[in-house]
């Protein structure tokens, strides 16, 4: 195994991790939604989700690039990633603004995208990453 298939490798895993990372955290400010209705604690734990879920969607970013530029893949993850991350800046705008009618619907869209991102991200052959990383030619 050369030095530039791990690289490859470890750059995929990364973009892999951080995608599974941001899909996780969308789905725990679903969860922290619900608890803001029924507990005292419940706007601390989505004010901590909303922070922890804007730093993975910058580290999908940062993931986006490092697999188009070292690893020599698709700059498509990066538009996807830069889209996601100015959604999540409407999403904390609109939570500040305590806009719920915008702010809901754009939550459910965002685990959404992220798990259509997710579910391309771990998809084997080719266009593994949603394109992120061409499969080197033998």
């Amino acid at each position: 195994m050369t030095a530039r298939t791990t690289a490859d490798r470890r750059t995929r895993t990364f973009l892999r991790v951080s995608i599974a990372l941001q899909t996780l955290a969308v789905f725990f400010q679903a969860a922290t939604a619900g608890l803001l209705l029924s507990t005292s604690y419940g706007e601390t734990l989505h004010g901590v989700g909303a922070r922890v879920m804007y730093g993975a969607s910058m580290l999908y970013l940062l993931a986006a690039i490092l697999a188009w530029r070292p690893g020599g893949g698709s700059p498509r993850p990066i538009l996807y990633a830069s889209g996601f991350l100015a959604l999540a800046s409407v999403q904390v705008v609109l939570g500040v603004a305590h806009i719920p009618s915008f702010h809901v619907p754009l939550g459910v869209l965002m685990f959404g995208l992220s798990l259509l991102m997710l579910a391309r991200g771990t998809s084997k052959g080719p266009t593994a990453s949603g394109g992120a990383l061409r499969q080197r030619a033998r």
